[in-house]
C-alpha cells in the first residue's frame, strides 16, 4: 500500500478504525470477542500500521481489545486516539474539553493500551451550538495542553477532529498538528476546503464517515446509483469504489474503515488495489 506521513511516523494509507469493536452504541463488550481479536490481528497481517481508537469506545473496550490482540506492539504500529469527550452511564457523549480532562484522557489511553506514547491524539471538538457555558473552553487552552503532552513525550503528534477551517488554521499555527479527522466522502464533500488546506500543508486528512453518514436518512456512498453502476462494471463492491475514490482523490487521505468482521476487513483492504479510470471518476463525481 501507499504510505503518507503522520507527523514523525509513516503509515500505510489504509488503516483500521476500532469504533465498531465494542457492543451496540459503542458501549460494552463486543458481540463476538474472538472475532474482534481476529479482526485486529488480521489487520496487522494485511499491512495495517495505523489503528484509530479512543478510551471512550466502550469505555476502555476497544483499547483493551487492541492490547490483548497486539501487545507487545510492532515497532511500526501507530496507535492514534482521541480526547475531548467521555461517556455517561447510559452511553451519552459528554464534552471533556478542560485541560485537566484532556490530560486525564491521554493518561487513560496510555494505561488501557499499555504503552508509554501514542502515535497521535486527536482533540475532538464538540458542537458549540448547544454546549453549556461551563463546558466551553477556549481552543487556545485546549491546544496548549495538547502541546504540553507532546512536549512531555506522551504523544508523538497532535491532531484535531470535527473542526472548522478556522479551527484547523489555529491548530496548525499553535500546535503544528499532524492530522485532521473530519467527515468527508464522495457523497459529502462539504469539508473540501479543509482537505485542500491539509493537502497544501502536508497534513494527513483522515475522513470519518468515509462511506457516508452512519445515521439514518443521510446519504450513503453504497446506495448511490452511480457508485453501484461503476462497482458492477469493474467487479467491485460499492464500498470498495467509495474507498478507492477517496484514496485517489488526494494523496494525504488516510482511511480508517472499521468493522467487527474479518470478511468485511478483507473486503475493505482490497480497495487499495482498485484503480478507477478517469471515466469512472468523472461518472462518480458528476453524479454527486
Amino acid at each position: 500500500m501507499d504510505s503518507y506521513s503522520l507527523g514523525v511516523l509513516t503509515v500505510h494509507r489504509i488503516g483500521f478504525g476500532a469504533m465498531q469493536l465494542p457492543g451496540p452504541g459503542v458501549m460494552g463488550p463486543p458481540r463476538d470477542h474472538d472475532e474482534a481479536i481476529a479482526v485486529l490481528r488480521r489487520a496487522v497481517e494485511l499491512g495495517v500500521n495505523h489503528i484509530d481508537t479512543a478510551q471512550f469506545y466502550g469505555p476502555d473496550v476497544s483499547n483493551e481489545l487492541i492490547r490483548e490482540a497486539l501487545h507487545p506492539y510492532p515497532d511500526d504500529l501507530a496507535l492514534v486516539s482521541k480526547v475531548g469527550a467521555f461517556r455517561d452511564d447510559k452511553g451519552g457523549w459528554l464534552p471533556g474539553q478542560r485541560p485537566e480532562q484532556l490530560r486525564s484522557a491521554v493518561e487513560d489511553n496510555l494505561r488501557s493500551l499499555g504503552t508509554d506514547r501514542l502515535g497521535a491524539v486527536n482533540l475532538r471538538l464538540p458542537e458549540e451550538v448547544d454546549l453549556p457555558v461551563e463546558h466551553k473552553v477556549p481552543l487556545e487552552d485546549q491546544l496548549a495542553e495538547m502541546v504540553a503532552l507532546r512536549d512531555e513525550g506522551k504523544i508523538a503528534g497532535v491532531g484535531i477532529s470535527t473542526a472548522s477551517r478556522a479551527q484547523v488554521e489555529q491548530a496548525i499555527a499553535q500546535a503544528q498538528i499532524v492530522c485532521v479527522q473530519n467527515a468527508f466522502s464522495l457523497v459529502d464533500q462539504k469539508d473540501a476546503d479543509v482537505l485542500e488546506l491539509c493537502h497544501d500543508s502536508g497534513i494527513a486528512y483522515v475522513p470519518y464517515f468515509p462511506l457516508g453518514s452512519a445515521f439514518g436518512g443521510m446519504p450513503k456512498v453504497a446506495e448511490n446509483p452511480a457508485v453501484q453502476a461503476v462497482a458492477e462494471r469493474i467487479g467491485a463492491s460499492p464500498a470498495q469504489v467509495g474507498l478507492a475514490w477517496l484514496l485517489g482523490h488526494r494523496d494525504n487521505v488516510l482511511l480508517i474503515p472499521g468493522t467487527s468482521s474479518v470478511a468485511h476487513l478483507d473486503e475493505n483492504m482490497k480497495a487499495a488495489s482498485i484503480n478507477l479510470s478517469d471515466d469512472d471518476i468523472a461518472e462518480l463525481e458528476k453524479a454527486v
